[in-house]
């Protein structure tokens, strides 16, 4: 008997979770999709019918390649030009799903070692049994515990203390585009945090801050500079979420880019603009989510 088909089906209902994961694990949407399709192919030559727990069987399968890419990645990393962001990924309107992360806490991984990451996402994040983690890292649990509880303190600075309303996120990014397009310095003073950070990623290919700029007041004389020499020409494409944060996506000169916001307290405390084509190619598509 034919058994392709249920083991397509098995595959498929779990392509999502799969894409989300090598996506957390790589900060990467096209790297993500290279992954899954990999463990596609790797499915395909497996003996189904052994197999007890798909969705476990694939997430090892899964891991361990991004582990794998994660070595050449941070080689590339290191003569990336520029300051370097996540691929921005938009998330539907009704997207309450446990593993959806901000992009300031997938900032905060990068800081950790590729055991770390994995041990962090699969089971704080993904909710998987200590046992199968320890499975999939090829380590004893114990030790995949302490990897775990090692990634949490190094990231729980980064981890937000409140989540901002949709309406009230969607307010500010909406008056922070409006107060950049206008070149209206009063209301940027208003929205901003004293120590505000802008960063901006064109890796090379689009025009962009090489450095993070910080502080109010750098950031307001970076605006009005901008207004000066180009006035308005930023036009939005959609108000979105991107990755937790409130943000749009838009045009500027004719550059598709995206901005999110991170905001506590009313105020933005991070700016973070993707520019880089390469990391875009989604979003010029129709959706742009990781379904």
């Amino acid at each position: 008997m034919d058994t392709m088909p249920d083991s397509t089906h098995l595959f498929e209902a779990q392509r999502p979770r799969l894409l989300r994961l090598a996506y957390r694990m790589l900060g990467s949407v096209s790297d993500a999709q290279d992954i899954v399709q990999d463990a596609w192919l790797r499915w395909q030559r497996a003996d189904v019918s052994e197999v007890r727990n798909a969705p476990a069987f694939l997430s090892r399968i899964v891991t361990r390649l991004c582990l794998d890419a994660m070595k050449s990645a941070r080689v590339r990393r290191e003569t990336y030009i520029g300051s370097w962001l996540p691929d921005p990924v938009p998330e539907p309107d009704d997207d309450l799903r446990a593993d959806n992360l901000t992009l300031t806490l997938m900032l905060a991984l990068e800081r950790l070692s590729p055991l770390e990451r994995a041990a962090f996402l699969l089971h704080d994040v993904f909710d998987m049994p200590m046992d199968e983690i320890a499975a999939t890292l090829q380590r004893d649990v114990a030790a995949v515990r302490q990897l775990a509880s090692r990634a949490r303190r190094n990231v729980q600075a980064d981890t937000p203390r409140y989540a901002i309303s949709r309406d009230e996120g969607d307010r500010i990014a909406m008056a922070f585009l409006d107060a950049t397009r206008t070149g209206n310095v009063g209301a940027l003073r208003t929205l901003l945090a004293d120590g505000v950070r802008i960063v901006s990623d064109g890796g090379g290919k689009v025009l962009a801050f090489p450095n993070a700029i910080v502080g109010l007041d750098k950031a307001l004389r970076l605006y009005q500079g901008l207004f000066r020499k180009y006035g308005d020409v930023e036009t939005i494409v959609r108000a979105v979420r991107i990755d937790g944060l409130p943000g749009f996506v838009s045009r500027y000169n004719g550059t598709l880019q995206t901005t999110s916001l991170e905001i506590e307290n009313g105020r933005i405390l991070a700016i973070y603009k993707t520019r880089n084509p390469d990391k875009l190619q989604h979003i010029a598509g129709a959706g742009g989510a990781l379904q």
